[in-house]
């Protein structure tokens, strides 16, 4: 009998000392649905660009008509990125550099839309001693679309010469996020930025279909790789250990030495009667 009466006591005390703890959470500044939506447009607007003709050749990133663009970090060091993937051979000087390369955003931001089929919130004002009250929204359906959009255009000059040697055009891409509240259950959420479906941050559980499984095959062999963004692509590039080709002089700086100045560099030939570039 004392036994378990010690016993009791014992888990009497344990319990007592038992302790409930908390969890600081915080969220940051901006929504990660609203920064992956800004990040995938930039991607795939940039995957549509084709830096081929630069392949090889001596390039510096002018991105000072960048400031002020969202996410400018992310931009800049996608198209450094693009650049090496085509070949280009980037210098941190100007000076170092044949080719300009300058790039500029129309747009780089997200759009919000909304639709409600129900009544919207309502606060009800008082004209009694009674508190004022309110009446909550009650949605049948509810739906929020976003977008995330991304305008950019890159054009490349002769930086000794200041001629044009190429351009981009005007590339566009967006990137979408889907809401929707049935009833008042959701979100029922789904995009470009989700792999699948999910409610309320957890995948739906998929069911097995008749032919769907051939129709995404075929949709996925009908695919444009240029809708894809080559940061999402595992590459290696082999010519890492190729040497830097030597940069051109100018046929006017060699002075009195002459063509045995440059040794095997090549030369820039201008004269009198040339046009002023």
């Amino acid at each position: 009998m004392w036994r378990i009466c010690h016993s009791m006591i014992a888990a009497g005390a344990a319990f007592a000392l038992c302790g409930c703890g908390t969890t600081r959470m915080t969220d940051t500044q901006r929504a990660a649905s609203e920064m992956v939506l800004v990040s995938q447009a930039i991607d795939n607007s940039i995957a549509k660009l084709d830096f081929a003709y630069l392949e090889g050749k001596s390039v510096f990133l002018d991105t000072q008509y960048l400031d002020g663009t969202v996410d400018k970090g992310y931009l800049i060091s996608s198209l450094r990125q693009h650049l090496l993937a085509h070949g280009a051979l980037l210098q941190e000087e100007r000076t170092k550099a044949t080719y300009v390369v300058e790039p500029r955003s129309g747009a780089v931001g997200t759009d919000k839309h909304s639709l409600l089929i129900g009544t919207q919130a309502i606060t009800l004002p008082s004209i009694t001693a009674i508190p004022v009250t309110s009446i909550p929204e009650i949605a049948l359906i509810k739906k929020t679309d976003q977008k995330g959009v991304a305008k950019l255009a890159v054009f490349a000059y002769n930086r000794q010469t200041g001629r044009a040697v190429w351009q981009s055009g005007l590339v566009e891409a967006n990137s979408t996020l889907k809401d929707t509240w049935v009833f008042g259950a959701g979100p029922f959420s789904r995009g470009s930025i989700r792999p699948e479906t999910e409610f309320s941050g957890e995948p739906l559980p998929s069911l097995p279909m008749p032919f769907t499984a051939s129709k995404e095959k075929e949709k996925d062999e009908s695919a444009s790789p240029i809708t894809l963004a080559a940061a999402q692509q595992k590459h290696v590039f082999p010519n890492d250990a190729v040497p830097v080709p030597l940069s051109p002089i100018p046929f006017a700086l060699l002075g009195v030495t002459g063509p045995a100045a440059a040794v095997d560099r090549p030369i820039i030939l201008h004269r009198p009667s040339d046009p002023i570039p």
